[in-house]
């Protein structure tokens, strides 16, 4: 069974409190029980972590080398400037989806960039809580194309 690892950074454990307008009502532990639903039905394993510190998400990327077939991110505002995550998920090489719930390209301007796309897969953006299943989605479909 391929296994994926769901990462979410900053903030993202705020989500239906945090600015509802903007990010929707959806708790993270909402989005992760449809996501698990939804990893269950396409076969694959699907292991979650979210965290306010660039370092223990880096540490989660390293610790997926070798026992992860793929990683849907949102790495959150650190999309727009870690580099150090940027350099984690390029040493790995392991496809990554990058997932927004906004579009961050009708954002403020500092948004626009994603110093993670460059060595993503893809990216999904503004489809609100939505996007992490389309994320998936693609994301299964991305391994198995690459196996076969």
């Amino acid at each position: 069974m391929k296994q994926i690892l769901l990462l979410n950074g900053p903030n993202l454990n705020m989500l239906g409190i945090r600015e509802p307008g903007v990010y929707g009502a959806l708790s993270l532990q909402s989005i992760t029980d449809r996501l698990s639903k939804l990893a269950e039905e396409l076969g694959v394993g699907l292991e979650a972590f979210q965290s306010n510190h660039e370092g223990e998400l880096i540490d989660r990327i390293h610790a997926a080398y070798g026992t992860k077939d793929g990683i849907l991110f949102n790495p959150g505002a650190f999309t727009h400037y870690s580099y150090a995550i940027r350099d984690a998920v390029s040493a790995v090489n392991i496809p990554v989806v990058e997932v927004h719930i906004s579009n961050i390209h009708k954002r403020e301007s500092f948004r626009h960039v994603s110093v993670i796309a460059p060595v993503a897969i893809g990216q999904i953006a503004g489809f609100g809580a939505y996007g992490y299943e389309l994320g998936l989605n693609a994301l299964v479909q991305y391994i198995e194309r690459s196996e076969g």
